[in-house]
Formats: C-alpha cells, structure tokens, sequence
C-alpha cells in the first residue's frame, strides 16, 4: 500500500506541472500527512520546496530541467537504448505490457514516459515494480542527474528508487556499470553520459 502510494505520488509530481498543478500538489500533500514515515519523506520534501513557487516559474524549471538536457529525460528506455532501433522494440514491450494487464494509458506520451511506468506500478504493483526494477539503472541515472542539477525534482527520484531492493549506485560510474550489465548488449544508448566536456549538459543554459 505505501509503495503504491509512494508510486501514485511520483507519478503526479512528475508530470507537467500545467493548470491543475495546485490542485495535484494538494492531493499529494495530504495523501503523505496520513503516512508520515522515512520513506515518503523525499516527497514531501519536495512539496514543501515547490509549493510557493508561481506555476509559471515551476513549468519553465521543468521544462529546463527535463526536456533540454538528455541526461534528464523522464524516457525510461532513452538510458539504454539512445536513439537506436532497438529502442522501437523496448517501447512495444512497454506497450505490451500494459496491454497484458488491461491497462490503456494516453496516447499523447511514449510508454516509457516515467510518470506512466509509475502509475501503472501504482495500478498493477507487482508487474509493475518488476518493469522499474529491469529500469533501476535509468532511474538511478536520472536520480543522480538531478542531484547533480541541484533539482528538487532528485527527492521525487529518491523516493521512487527507496521503493526497489538493494542499495542503490554512489555515483554515476557505478550506476554506468548497472546500465552496462543488464539484458541489453549495445551501449550506444549510453552515449549521452560520456565524462568530456562535449557533453550536453556542459551546453545547457544557466539556471
């Protein structure tokens, strides 16, 4: 129940935060007071950190925060597939497997979009905690990312990462080594994290 809760939650913090932001950041807000606890502690951490912040100010951070930089991107199968033809069939066994549980998400957003992985894990928590765990190395990745963005946004991940088994990587070499280790034998998907200047994050505007 508090691992569904914790999934339901990150999965509405991690959307866009559009004209219903206000009224999603209150449901969340009250939904983690009836469970205070260390786990949920990293997303009520980020409640209070955004909830005075203007809609406006929250949309543009997010925007810069995931959608300029490829080393934050919500796309769960981008960290190990990058732009390649495997990744076409990474997003249909997505897709295949919300199908196999009776689970039709929007169409507006690819399968892997993060907010979709968790709310379906909220929804069908055992398959779904077992599509999040084949995704550690991602979400760590994109946890680490974030923290090193100085991002609010790194608790959400943190919380999310808290739900799955074991210890998770120190640092972003390690959480390579993870990605490099799992079922997929290309690395070209691991491009977008090279350890040189010419990386994109070292182009991204100034926050």
């Amino acid at each position: 129940m508090r691992t569904a809760l914790i999934h339901q939650a990150a999965s509405l913090l991690l959307l866009h935060p559009g004209p219903d932001w206000p009224r999603r950041l209150r449901l969340v807000t009250d939904s983690l007071a009836g469970v205070p606890g260390a786990d949920t502690e990293p997303l009520s951490r980020f409640c209070a950190a955004t909830a005075g912040v203007a809609d406006l100010e929250l949309s543009a951070r997010y925007v810069t925060t995931f959608d300029r930089s490829r080393r934050r991107t919500l796309h769960l199968t981008y960290y190990t597939d990058g732009d390649t033809r495997r990744r076409g069939r990474s997003l249909l066994a997505w897709r295949e497997l919300y199908r196999a549980h009776g689970w039709q998400p929007p169409t507006d957003e690819l399968p892997d979009f993060l907010p979709l992985a968790l709310e379906f894990a909220a929804r069908c928590p055992g398959p779904g905690r077992r599509a999040l765990l084949d995704h550690r190395a991602a979400l760590e990745l994109l946890r680490l990312a974030l923290r090193e963005h100085r991002s609010p946004y790194a608790d959400v991940l943190e919380a999310v990462c808290r739900t799955l088994p074991g210890a998770s990587p120190a640092d972003r070499a390690a959480a390579l080594r993870l990605a490099r280790s799992g079922p997929p034998v290309e690395t070209v998907g691991l491009l977008p994290f090279p350890h040189r200047p010419s990386s994109p994050h070292a182009q991204e505007p100034a926050r």
